[in-house]
């Protein structure tokens, strides 16, 4: 999915220039994906990180998206390569995808990668920035995802071994345990592995993942406590996890669509959110607060009967897996002071202002 956030009246699409061009100077990663920045001495456009000597600020111009920033004339910079940098999926990641899928079992050694014309440390930097894992880490995934539906399927666990590359059945079984936490042969009870892939939305790429019982986890690649967050919901869901497509996440990928377009104000697809009974009745009063409304930390301690445990409400609401969906951005200070969002501060404003905008927006 692919949106671009249109500018609504009272609000605006993108950060401030000030904020943008601290962050541009910063080469602050969290910004990858949220806007593309034009140089005029230079007549190229750029990423956020990109490590070229960083102009004066009475030469930059912002843009929101790589289309913007080419119809007013500028050119991709050729050492951070601005067009694969919001999330979309160049040729040659394609390609590369749609041969492994042809033969998981496959071998793609460095050598290799450079007989088929891909440069391995650019390879390894693209799987790092947009899912969050090395190459490797992504060929064993898929290798055990093909075994795991086939001994779901009723094979025997040696034929899954061999069809997917390993030479010997203790060596499968050890790489499967550590895999998934769990023998192979336990999967044919009906434990379905968790799925993830990458949502492209205004805001930047997020992160979702789902079991067929619903959504389990959506959040912005950049945040840094991403990776805990995903080892914790395999640990409390005890199921393997594996990257593909989903019906769940194609489901939020269309409500996601519909909320920045302001056609929605919540949203239909099913949730899992396990944790303690004290996360999940704040989790669960989150859900109450109306599309445009905002609560305090007091207000939500006191909506669970909880007076005066503001403080582990906001470690409640910081452990949120579900981002906008589960709407965590809606709690603020009593001062009206945004307060903090591990999905960056700024994303939580633009979300806010996004929610209260009138007119078209939310009609």
């Amino acid at each position: 999915m692919t949106t671009t956030l249109e500018k609504p009246s009272g609000t605006t699409a993108l950060p401030s220039f000030h904020e943008m061009y601290a962050a541009l100077c910063a080469r602050d990663s969290q910004y990858e994906g949220v806007f593309i920045v034009g140089v005029r001495t230079t007549g190229i456009f750029c990423r956020p990180t990109c490590t070229a000597r960083k102009p004066k600020p009475e030469n930059v111009e912002f843009f929101a998206d790589v289309a913007a920033a080419r119809a007013a004339g500028f050119r991709p910079c050729k050492r951070c390569r601005p067009e694969e940098s919001q999330g979309e999926t160049p040729d040659w990641i394609s390609d590369l995808l749609a041969a492994i899928d042809r033969d998981p079992s496959a071998r793609w050694t460095d050598a290799r990668l450079r007989e088929e014309g891909i440069q391995p440390e650019r390879l390894r930097r693209w799987f790092n920035q947009h899912h969050r894992m090395t190459f490797q880490q992504y060929l064993r995934s898929r290798r055990m995802q093909q075994a795991c539906q086939q001994i779901q399927n009723g094979d025997h666990v040696t034929h899954a071994a061999l069809d997917v590359g390993y030479q010997s059945l203790s060596g499968f079984r050890e790489a499967f345990q550590k895999w998934c936490g769990e023998v192979p042969v336990n999967l044919r009870e009906g434990t379905a592995p968790l799925v993830f892939n990458r949502i492209l939305t205004p805001l930047g790429p997020m992160i979702a993942v789902a079991t067929d019982d619903g959504l389990c986890l959506l959040e912005f690649v950049d945040r840094r406590a991403l990776e805990g967050q995903i080892k914790s919901l395999v640990r409390h869901l005890r199921r393997p996890l594996t990257i593909g497509e989903h019906c769940w996440i194609d489901q939020l990928s269309d409500e996601l669509e519909e909320y920045f377009a302001g056609q929605r104000q919540s949203f239909d697809v099913p949730l899992v959110y396990p944790g303690t009974d004290f996360q999940m009745a704040v989790w669960n009063q989150l859900r109450q607060i109306p599309c445009g409304e905002t609560r305090s930390y007091d207000d939500l301690a006191r909506a669970i009967g909880k007076p005066g445990a503001q403080r582990a409400v906001g470690r409640a609401n910081g452990d949120n897996r579900l981002a906008i969906v589960i709407p965590c951005h809606r709690v603020i200070r009593r001062d009206g002071n945004p307060g903090g969002y591990a999905g960056a501060i700024w994303r939580k404003q633009r979300l806010l202002e996004l929610e209260r905008a009138q007119g078209t927006f939310f009609a």
